[in-house]
């Protein structure tokens, strides 16, 4: 609106400049160009999150091998059981050992996910 009442002032001086008479006056804040930015976030703080969130997955494979680990132990507690039951309390008591262990590894992945996620 504003660019086609200046241009229509523009030709009524350019022709006729004694009885041209404005029939609108523009008020100052359309003369001016209005800019507005546009604000982002910095790149350092997105490499940051995307580094995060990358290790933070890294480090909870390591859950998944502990699951494959307790699996393995009382697999071979099973087999051992087949193969000679009168050890059943030794073999229990390592199988329990062999379980903490693994279980130990797991939570140790992922308290180092949580870690990376909320501490860093």
């Amino acid at each position: 609106m504003a660019n086609v009442i200046r241009s229509c002032a523009t030709r009524a001086l350019l022709f006729n400049k004694a009885s041209f008479k404005p029939i609108v006056t523009l008020p100052a804040a359309l003369n001016k160009v209005q800019s507005a930015s546009i604000q982002t976030s910095a790149i350092r703080n997105d490499i940051d999150s995307a580094a995060k969130y990358i290790g933070a997955g890294a480090a909870t494979v390591g859950v998944a091998g502990a699951g494959a680990g307790i699996g393995t132990v009382f697999g071979s507690l099973v087999i051992g059981y087949a193969r000679n039951p009168g050890l059943k309390q030794q073999l229990f008591s390592y199988a329990i050992l062999g379980f903490a262990l693994s279980e130990a590894m797991g939570l140790f992945c992922l308290m180092m996910a949580f870690m990376l996620l909320f501490a860093f």
